[in-house]
């Protein structure tokens, strides 16, 4: 009996003495910072095992690099223009008419849809005529600047 009795309480013995041990669980092989012109970057590498804490106000994820970020907005002037401006026929098939009050400072561009400037002119005149007579049917891009600065753009499709 006495026998029975060492190899239950070495069983016992055995069973919390591994409850009690803590193995480690988290390999952090290397990390460290790459800098650059375009910016910075922290990296770790080697993290298996994270836990997130998730409230009201935030998260935060032991084992993870928490990122740290400020934003400062250095200001944002909104100029607001207003020029009553009339754009037609659309469609059209040769000519385009534009119509507005004023003409100062203004200019118009006329755009395809891969980007590529086709008609570029000052506006002199409170009707100006859009040739489109050498253009192909499709759909373009007509932009009407204010001191280089876009007012509006319309969209004009020619048959």
């Amino acid at each position: 009996m006495t026998k029975h009795k060492k190899t239950i309480t070495s069983a016992v013995f055995i069973l919390l003495a591994l409850g009690g041990l803590q193995a480690q669980d988290n390999t952090l092989t290397t990390g460290g910072e790459a800098i650059g012109p375009g910016g910075t970057v922290s990296y770790s590498v080697g993290q298996i095992v994270y836990s997130t804490l998730t409230e009201a106000a935030g998260s935060v994820s032991q084992g993870l690099q928490q990122p740290f970020e400020i934003f400062t907005t250095l200001g944002v002037n909104e100029t607001t223009i207003n020029l009553a401006l009339n754009v037609y026929p659309n469609p059209t098939s040769d000519f385009l008419t534009l119509k507005t009050k004023k003409t100062e400072g203004l200019t118009i561009q006329l755009y395809d849809l891969q980007g590529k400037v086709l008609i570029n002119q000052t506006v002199n005149s409170t009707s100006t005529n859009i040739s489109l007579e050498n253009q192909q049917s499709a759909t373009y891009l007509l932009n009407v600047l204010k001191n280089n600065q876009i007012v509006k753009t319309f969209k004009i499709i020619k048959n």
